[in-house]
C-alpha cells in the first residue's frame, strides 16, 4: 500500500472518530439539560463546589490558548503543542466534571433581573451554542498538527482559536454571574 494510500485511510478514519464524537458528546449533554431527573445520580458532591472548578478550567484554558499563540508566533513548536493539548485535556476535563455537575445536582436558576439578566442569556447562550463547534474544530487542529498537515491546521485554527478562546472565557463569566445563586 502507498504513502498516499496509508494517509488517506489514516485521514478517512480520523475523521470518523472524530465526526462520531462531535455528535455524541453534544447530545449527551443536550439529554443531560433537557432531561435532568433522567439521568439524576447523586454522588454527594457539593453543588458549590464544581462551579468554581469549572470557573479555574476555563480560565486556565485562556490563558493556555494565549500561551499557546505567543509560542508559534515565537517559532516554540514544542511548547506550542504543549500549551495545546493542555488546554484541549482541560477542555475535556471540564466537560467530564460538567456532566457529573449535571448528574448530581438540580439546575440553579438565574436570580438576576433587567439588563443584566439580558446580558446573562446572551452570555450563556452564545457560550452554549459556540461550545458544539469547538470539539471538532479542537480535534481537527491537533490532528492536522500533530500529522504534520500544517497548511489545513493553519486555516482551521483561524477559526478554533477564536471561538475556543471566547467560549473558555464566557465559561468564567456564566460562572461570576451565577456565582452569588450557588
Amino acid at each position: 500500500m502507498s504513502e498516499s494510500n496509508i494517509k488517506a485511510q489514516r485521514n478517512k478514519a480520523a475523521t470518523l472518530i472524530i465526526a462520531i464524537l462531535s455528535t455524541v458528546v453534544p447530545l449527551a449533554v443536550a439529554a443531560l439539560i433537557v432531561f435532568p431527573e433522567t439521568f439524576r445520580a447523586d454522588m454527594g458532591i457539593n453543588r458549590g463546589t464544581l462551579p468554581l472548578v469549572h470557573a479555574l478550567i476555563n480560565g486556565t484554558t485562556a490563558l493556555l490558548l494565549l500561551l499557546g499563540l505567543w509560542f508559534i508566533r515565537s517559532k516554540k513548536i514544542g511548547a506550542h503543542r504543549a500549551a495545546m493539548v493542555t488546554a484541549f485535556a482541560l477542555s475535556a476535563l471540564f466537560l467530564v466534571s460538567y456532566v457529573i455537575s449535571k448528574m448530581n445536582a438540580e439546575p440553579v436558576p438565574f436570580g438576576g433581573e433587567g439588563g443584566v439578566r439580558y446580558l446573562y442569556f446572551f452570555v450563556l447562550i452564545s457560550h452554549i451554542l459556540l461550545s458544539i463547534p469547538v470539539l471538532p474544530l479542537a480535534m481537527f487542529a491537533i490532528y492536522w498538527g500533530f500529522t504534520g498537515e500544517y497548511r489545513k491546521h493553519r486555516k482551521v485554527v483561524r477559526w478554533t482559536f477564536p471561538i475556543w478562546l471566547y467560549v473558555a472565557i464566557t465559561g468564567v463569566l456564566v460562572y461570576l454571574f451565577m456565582q452569588p445563586y450557588y
